[in-house]
């Protein structure tokens, strides 16, 4: 196992990866932003490919040795702050009796769109169901806390969820799911009802783990206008913030293609809202930026600057973000197969660098 060695900002009074990262979630002092990017553990490490040769994604998930080395491999390699999981959103579903595939995304055999069928949908014991998961968890937090480096654990939000086993598999439009939501909601309530349910059990089964941040993505809740998700997400995701044990780990909220919904987002009670880099993030400090942290927000294409480019972009960033409660520099998406592993370095460097006590470097 590779070793593991914290950032350092050249402040004097530089916190811990760890401690920062929990500062910054909770709205406390921090020297500078934390960073980390997602998806940082992906394609577009070479060590990534060469990890997973001849080794189908959802094997990847289930090994545990792979998987934390995959976790572990952007904190040596690209300079992330915080590592965070390596699985996937569909990772407790098929506990619940559904069959998925990939092919690349969630290909669903029989997609749910009957009483009958949501009826069915078992509960999970997450112990039982995702061993995997938690001892991938488990192996991470230990091999982390000699640095302070935190980890972060995730799970997909219902909505989402909800998306791809109605529709069967990715879409622009998620007409099948939008279907039922107009002609038929009293499904789509029932199917986020037990969805809600297990993610749950899920995050909390995570933290109990050992995960000491957690994130709900809600990939496709931004196809919603603010009226639809004020009725179908919001009241989800608060009963989710309410029933995890956010007294353990801080919940980061993600709406993908969300900008129109900054507001509602922040009535969930998350923690920290992840910002996609349509919103202001300026607007987004002063309007909701008092009661939520935020995270965000650089396009992920933005990374294929020039690493003085991408130090403005990061100083920017920071600057209009400063009027929150805190703030932690991320992208606005995952990171893309395509992006450039000098641009993510650039990223990282670029945070460290604001809170260096000199002014900061771009040169290498």
């Amino acid at each position: 196992m590779q070793a593991i060695h914290a950032g350092n900002s050249g402040s004097r009074a530089a916190l811990d990866p760890c401690e920062r990262l929990l500062r910054a979630c909770r709205g406390e002092p921090v020297d500078r932003p934390p960073v980390w990017l997602m998806r940082q553990a992906g394609r577009y490490l070479p060590e990534y490919r060469k990890l997973r040769e001849g080794i189908g994604f959802w094997d990847m998930c289930r090994d545990v040795e792979k998987a934390v080395e995959v976790s572990l491999q952007p904190i040596g390699l690209v300079g992330a702050e915080a590592v965070i999981l390596f699985s996937d959103i569909f990772t407790p579903i098929p506990a619940m009796g559904v069959d998925v595939e990939f092919a690349p995304g969630p290909v669903i055999a029989e997609p749910i769109r009957s009483s009958e069928q949501i009826a069915k949908l078992r509960p999970i014991d997450p112990e039982g169901a995702v061993p995997f998961v938690l001892e991938i968890i488990r192996t991470l937090r230990a091999e982390l806390a000699d640095a302070r480096v935190p980890l972060l654990g995730f799970a997909g939000a219902p909505f989402t969820l909800a998306a791809y086993l109605v529709e069967g598999r990715g879409s622009k439009d998620f007409a099948a799911l939008k279907r039922m939501m107009y002609r038929a909601p009293e499904l789509l309530r029932a199917l986020q009802a037990k969805l809600t349910d297990v993610i749950v059990d899920y995050l909390n089964a995570q933290i109990a783990a050992g995960a000491q941040v957690v994130q709900l993505f809600d990939t496709w809740a931004g196809l919603l206008a603010p009226a639809e998700y004020r009725e179908w997400v919001l009241p989800v995701h608060a009963e989710i913030v309410a029933r995890v044990h956010r007294d353990r780990a801080p919940l980061i909220l993600y709406v993908n293609n969300g900008a129109h919904v900054v507001e509602e987002m922040a009535q969930s009670g998350a923690d920290v809202l992840s910002l996609d880099w349509r919103v202001d993030i300026a607007a987004a400090a002063r309007s909701v930026g008092r009661t939520a942290s935020l995270q965000g927000n650089l396009d992920p294409c933005a990374l294929h600057q020039t690493r003085e480019q991408i130090f403005r972009s990061v100083r920017a960033i920071a600057a209009a973000a400063a009027p929150a409660r805190g703030h932690i520099l991320n992208l606005g998406h995952g990171c893309l197969p395509d992006t450039p592993v000098e641009g993510v370095r650039a990223f990282t460097d670029a945070a460290r660098a604001l809170g260096a006590a000199a002014p900061a470097d771009a040169t290498p």
